[in-house]
């Protein structure tokens, strides 16, 4: 019965300088400044049909309100956020695999001038049309 005490102290112990540390990393590195740097980038695929392109940009779990398409000569660019479901965010985590936060994809596109001619979400993807400018 000895051990068995003794193995559950020392993990309090443990759980309670975990906690600690929690609230200092908390206290030095707040969330807020963290969120201003895209995390993470979907995946996207990008097809081309005579005249037009097409992207499928990989975003479940992200509204229309939560992310921003920008088409410039360099190319496109998809930023915005997937936060955190409210329910979960004082869940105990076991596993994440699943990026959240702040995102951002540059995707160079083929020679020539584009115009945005189509943007929806289906199924979980971005769904972009550009069309070639004559």
């Amino acid at each position: 019965m000895r051990p068995r005490n003794r193995s559950f102290w020392m993990w309090a112990e443990a759980l309670d300088l975990l906690q600690g540390a929690e609230q200092l990393q908390d206290r030095f590195f707040p969330l807020e400044r963290l969120q201003s740097v895209p995390c993470w980038e979907p995946a996207v695929d990008l097809y081309e049909n005579g005249e037009e392109l097409r992207l499928l940009v990989a975003l479940p779990g992200v509204s229309s309100r939560q992310c921003e398409v920008v088409l410039d000569d360099a190319g496109l660019v998809v930023r915005g956020q997937r936060p955190m479901p409210s329910v979960l965010q004082r869940a105990a985590i076991h596993r994440l695999e699943i990026p959240y936060g702040r995102f951002e994809r540059r995707i160079p596109l083929p020679p020539g001038s584009y115009r945005l001619h189509e943007q929806f979400l289906e199924d979980g993807c971005l769904v972009l049309a550009l069309r070639r400018l004559q």
